[in-house]
C-alpha cells in the first residue's frame, strides 16, 4: 500500500480543520472543525499502524481508539458549554463570549442592614 495518498488527505483534512478553528465565529462549527481534526489524527494512526510494522501489533489502531474515546468525550462537554451560554447569552458566537469578567462587588453579599433595624 502507498501511505502518500492517506497522508495527504489527513494533512488536507486536518488543515481544513485549523482553518475552521481559526475562522468560525459559531461555537457549534468551531467544535466540528475540532472533530475534523481529530479524525484526520485517526486517518494518520491507522496509516502508519498498516504501513510500519511496529513491536506491538495494531498499536496505531488501539492509539486511534483512545482517540475516538476522546472525541466522543470533548463533544459531551462542549456540547453542554454550548447550551449553557445559549441559555445565558442567548446566542452561540464565539465572539461574544466574554473571556474575563470583572467581579461583582456586592455578589455573594447579604444586604447590610442599619443598627436601628437589626434591633427590632
Amino acid at each position: 500500500m502507498r501511505p502518500v495518498i492517506p497522508y495527504v488527505t489527513a494533512a488536507l483534512l486536518f488543515g481544513l480543520g485549523v482553518y475552521g478553528v481559526l475562522r468560525r465565529r459559531n461555537a457549534v462549527l468551531v467544535l466540528m472543525s475540532v472533530e475534523l481534526m481529530l479524525n484526520a489524527v485517526n486517518l494518520i494512526l491507522v496509516t502508519a499502524d498498516t504501513t510500519a510494522r511496529a513491536v506491538l501489533p495494531h498499536s496505531g489502531q488501539v492509539f486511534a481508539l483512545f482517540v475516538i474515546v476522546l472525541a466522543a468525550a470533548e463533544i459531551g462537554v462542549g456540547l453542554a458549554i454550548v447550551l449553557q451560554l445559549y441559555r445565558l447569552r442567548a446566542t452561540v458566537a464565539v465572539d461574544d463570549v466574554p473571556l474575563t469578567e470583572s467581579p461583582d462587588p456586592s455578589a455573594g453579599r447579604e444586604p447590610v442592614v442599619a443598627d436601628s433595624e437589626a434591633g427590632r
